[in-house]
């Protein structure tokens, strides 16, 4: 079962960048491992390869053996995800994103910076294989969810996700507290 934040980037996949068919915790045959959120938009065959860290109190923070290990850990699961891209969904445009809603920036100076860090993953990627890593970070992964929250606010139906029914219970009870002497 996919958490919380895969759900969120599966949600913004099928509601804003029009994929009919997502999949969580997609098992890569060819190569041990997942992949967090693929979505898939057949009309205008566009992949979108995802991985998604939600660590809310330290950021974008791996560690391997006491060492900070997003370099190395990021560079390797997009370089599967790549080879499997490629394999599988040859002819469609591919993109690949990163989704953290906290990416802490140390410092120049600091000797572990995770924005440094997405800057060397993205560095790995164009250089192996020219491939542009999109980071869904910060304020723009508040943005994404704020545009989740607008349809959840305006939508009528009863949505399925359980993090857009809980947004949608929030904005309709807001409005309605707002409107109501109870």
């Amino acid at each position: 079962m996919q958490n919380p934040g895969e759900e969120i980037v599966g949600e913004y996949l099928k509601y804003f960048l029009g994929c009919d068919f997502v999949e969580y915790n997609l098992y890569t045959p060819d190569v041990q491992g997942e992949i967090d959120v693929v979505g898939i938009n057949p009309k205008n065959r566009i992949v979108y390869i995802c991985e998604v860290a939600t660590h809310l109190v330290t950021g974008l923070q791996y560690v391997k053996e006491r060492q900070p290990d997003n370099v190395e850990r990021f560079t390797k699961k997009f370089r599967k995800n790549i080879q499997y891209a490629n394999k599988y969904f040859e002819g469609y445009e591919k993109h690949f994103m990163l989704w953290s809603p906290i990416v802490k920036n140390q410092g120049v100076g600091a000797k572990n910076n995770q924005m440094r860090d997405i800057e060397e993953i993205q560095n790995n990627l164009r250089t192996e294989f020219g491939v542009e890593l999109e980071p869904i970070i910060n304020k723009a992964y508040q943005n994404c969810l704020l545009q989740l929250r607008k349809y959840a606010a305006i939508e009528t139906k009863e949505l399925k996700s359980p993090i857009l029914r809980l947004m949608q219970i929030e904005e309709k009870l807001a409005k309605h507290v707002a409107n109501s002497s109870v």
